[in-house]
């Protein structure tokens, strides 16, 4: 029921995307992901946190001052740059491009596995 509702909310409910539309139905593939508990990356920041991060299997959540955000493994493909990857989603969690140099920025990683039709 849970994953039913949450494929629903996204595709009719996410404030960052206009609702599908029926004549878009046949064209959308249908990807779930699921997250492993999230551990806390220890890490001093700028260099420190780069040779930490393992693209493409690194699920990442940043937060800072009562702001957070999340890019999952996938968007690796996208932003393959650690540096791009981690000023993207500062800025996604309204930060500074370069919050994630400090080493007060709390860090925490997850893996992913997708299941998507075929």
């Amino acid at each position: 029921e849970g994953v039913r509702q949450n494929a629903v909310n996204a595709a009719f409910e996410d404030p960052r995307f206009p609702p599908l539309k029926k004549e878009e139905f046949d064209g959308i593939k249908i990807e779930v992901s699921v997250l492993t508990d999230p551990v806390t990356l220890e890490h001093r920041g700028g260099r420190d946190l780069l040779e930490k991060l393992q693209p493409g299997l690194d699920g990442v959540i940043i937060r800072k001052g009562g702001r957070q955000a999340t890019f999952l493994p996938q968007v690796w493909e996208q932003l393959p740059e650690k540096e791009t990857f981690l000023s993207h989603l500062c800025l996604k969690a309204g930060l500074p491009a370069n919050a994630w140099s400090s080493g007060d920025l709390e860090v925490l990683t997850y893996r992913v596995q997708a299941f998507e039709e075929h």
